[in-house]
């Protein structure tokens, strides 16, 4: 697709390589370009080194060396916030700012969480973020700190507020081979957005092609759906007899807390400003789409072809 050319000198710095960070970093190693990535422990660093990209540790607590921000054009924080706020600022911002000249893209991955509950109405970067949870709130003041950067010092920082993400290895479909749940729960009138991992790496390269400092952008496939709905499609993909269905309210006494505040909110959330702003549209519009190309794959790498 894109960034063939000048490819030689693009250098991505990847905070927390971890599932979507893994998966671009191949997309823009075939291009030719030189990537790093950052780990919180010594087996992070060998699956980093794994995929050829340089690794350093970054736990939080310590500026990365020198070494690690040479040649790098490019930076994605995929870091979560913690108590005392993102670990990636916290620690590097003097970093960053330092290497401003140096830096043509900034992006974080934020959540749609920020949103809060929209009792199942659309949403978009137009919306008054009002989050319920403090997951949510946390990423809502990581979102404006990295934001600062860009207003005070002309950082080129973007974010990405994502919703549920699946792929190869990390989908409904492992969940039901795992049968891990002994039910599928059903709350009237709850949605959810998901995007497929590689509609999300489209996205970013998109974005890294032709920057928009200062946006904010939805990454989030075009059938918001309940989660049972794709849960039964999952099953049915498999040819398995899924977990008999309750009610929300059946069994809401037995959920942990952080469980029933997933199921606290509702919204659909609106993926409009990226398909204008950068043109991108989803190979994987529905996640039916999404899981029978997973499952495709996953039948293709068994017979070896």
């Amino acid at each position: 697709m894109i960034m063939a050319n000048g490819s030689e000198n693009k250098g991505l710095l990847a905070l927390g390589m971890g599932y979507v960070a893994t998966r671009l970093a191949r997309r823009l190693r075939a291009a030719g370009w030189a990537v790093t990535g950052t780990a919180r422990d010594e087996t992070g660093l060998e699956a980093i080194a794994r995929e050829g990209a340089r690794a350093f540790i970054f736990d939080a607590s310590t500026p990365l060396p020198d070494a690690a921000w040479e040649g790098i054009t490019h930076v994605l924080s995929s870091i979560p916030p913690d108590d005392a706020g993102d670990p990636a600022l916290r620690v590097l911002r003097d970093q960053l700012i330092a290497h401003k000249e140096h830096l043509m893209w900034v992006g974080y991955l934020s959540t749609v969480g920020v949103y809060g509950d929209h009792g199942g109405a659309w949403v978009d970067e137009t919306t008054k973020p009002r989050p319920l949870t403090m997951r949510g709130q946390r990423r809502l003041a990581a979102e404006r700190a990295w934001l600062a950067l860009h207003a005070e010092y002309g950082l080129p920082v973007h974010i990405f507020r994502l919703p549920g993400i699946y792929g190869p290895g990390r989908s409904p479909l492992d969940k039901a081979r795992a049968g891990a749940r002994s039910a599928l729960i059903v709350k009237e009138g709850q949605v959810f957005s998901r995007i497929h991992v590689d509609d999300l790496i489209e996205a970013l390269m998109l974005s890294m092609q032709s920057p928009t400092p200062g946006e904010i952008y939805n990454v989030t496939d075009d059938l918001p759906a309940p989660p049972h709905d794709v849960a039964l499609f999952a099953h049915a993909l498999l040819g398995m007899t899924p977990p008999p269905l309750k009610s929300y309210e059946e069994v809401a006494d037995t959920l942990s807390p952080m469980a029933r505040s997933f199921y606290g909110e509702s919204k659909r959330v609106s993926n409009r400003k990226l398909k204008a702003r950068l043109g991108w549209q989803p190979r994987y519009a529905d996640y039916r789409s999404g899981l029978r190309a997973i499952l495709a794959e996953e039948e293709c790498g068994k017979d070896g072809s």
